[in-house]
């Protein structure tokens, strides 16, 4: 069995999952390890109420063939997120519809409506030593992480390490925000939670990714893949590769690999398949200027050096239409509405990109400074 499996998949229809599906589960052993009665959450990605072709949520197709195969072997199956957003009822239910993560139910899974939260005390983290989370996962044996591949504004990527921040309740993840502005520290915050939780198994929905201005304003990408792995990380670092992006490029890796759990490369993976000819190399990515390092110089001239480099986010006054959720969602209150468009208050500005990934018109871009490209690419 290989650390990171990887099956081609052309299409969401059922004929075409179901193949691939037997096809990555027989590679990474089957599902033996499934009970009668087990408990499972499905942890998906559904960080908005965006219809599926749109490439920003897990793919329903995929999640009902998992979905079906669990409960078929006897488990208790229940799929959940919290999006961003309030952690209610009408809005969960909203979700669900317009994603069309609902259609689970038809295959004996359940949708979680367990709104309460616990507080997690985790004193091996290297950052979120307390955070609160989603309590319905308390009720799980297992949890199974479902992500979708997608380019990120502050993160670069988001794919399963990522996509364990759904733990945190939607109203609270801003807070997540301003407490780790740090993309380091947000990357270790995020690291942790995948510690704590440690999810028995990780899939991919790639076989539409989204690329550009990601992860929920950039366009639909076809990759045809669907990968799996026990490692999240692991499998990050060959959904990195496919994409076009290294380590250095995206801060979860970075710090994974600081702390042992991936390899420098994704050559050394052990993988089915050869990642190098699945490189999409015309891959809208977004990069950032984190990896560029100033370590042989002072501090001041290292932090003035950072702060000019640094990608930030911009508006692009045409598209925006004034609407206030950037303002409404903006953890350091940096932007205001003026002339009805957004303003951002670049001093208060702590990049984490909330207002880029959650404008509903796609307004907010990732500006990378001309300097920092040439920069990145000497």
């Amino acid at each position: 069995m290989s650390e990171v499996s990887v099956v081609k998949c052309n299409s969401y229809s059922e004929n075409d999952v179901s193949k691939a599906m037997d096809e990555l589960i027989n590679l990474i052993g089957d599902l033996d390890f499934i009970k009668p009665n087990m408990k499972i959450a499905i942890k998906t990605n559904l960080v908005t109420f965006m219809k599926p072709e749109e490439a920003a949520t897990t793919h329903p197709s995929l999640l009902c063939d998992l979905v079906s195969r669990l409960t078929k072997l006897g488990a208790e199956v229940v799929v959940g997120d919290s999006p961003g957003g309030i952690y209610s009822l009408p809005y969960l239910k909203t979700v669900y519809s317009v994603t069309k993560v609902n259609e689970i139910e038809k295959y004996g899974g359940k949708l979680n409506y367990n709104f309460n939260q616990s507080e997690a005390h985790f004193e091996n983290a290297k950052i979120a030593k307390k955070f609160p989370y989603t309590s319905y996962l308390d009720d799980a044996d297992i949890i199974i992480n479902f992500c979708k591949l997608k380019t990120h504004g502050m993160m670069a990527m988001s794919a399963a390490t990522k996509n364990m921040f759904g733990v945190i309740p939607g109203t609270q993840k801003p807070e997540f925000h301003y407490r780790y502005p740090d993309h380091s520290d947000f990357a270790n915050m995020l690291i942790d939670l995948n510690e704590y939780f440690k999810p028995t198994l990780c899939f991919v929905d790639a076989i539409t990714g989204m690329e550009g201005n990601g992860p929920t304003a950039g366009k639909p990408r076809h990759i045809g893949l669907i990968l799996a792995s026990k490692n999240p990380y692991k499998l990050d670092l060959a959904c990195s590769k496919i994409i076009g992006l290294t380590k250095e490029d995206v801060p979860t890796l970075e710090e994974a690999y600081k702390r042992n759990l991936i390899p420098a490369t994704s050559e050394e993976l052990d993988c089915n398949m050869n990642l190098n000819e699945l490189t999409i190399k015309d891959y809208d990515i977004i990069k950032h200027t984190h990896a560029l390092g100033f370590e042989d110089t002072s501090k001041l001239v290292g932090k003035i050096m950072t702060k000019a480099l640094r990608s930030t986010p911009k508006l692009n006054k045409a598209d925006c239409v004034g609407c206030g959720k950037c303002a409404e969602i903006c953890p350091a209150k940096a932007i205001t509405i003026k002339d009805k468009k957004a303003k951002i208050d670049k001093k208060k500005c702590i990049t984490c990109f909330c207002c880029q990934e959650f404008c509903p018109k796609g307004a907010m871009k990732v500006h990378r400074p001309i300097i920092a490209k040439i920069a990145g690419k000497i």
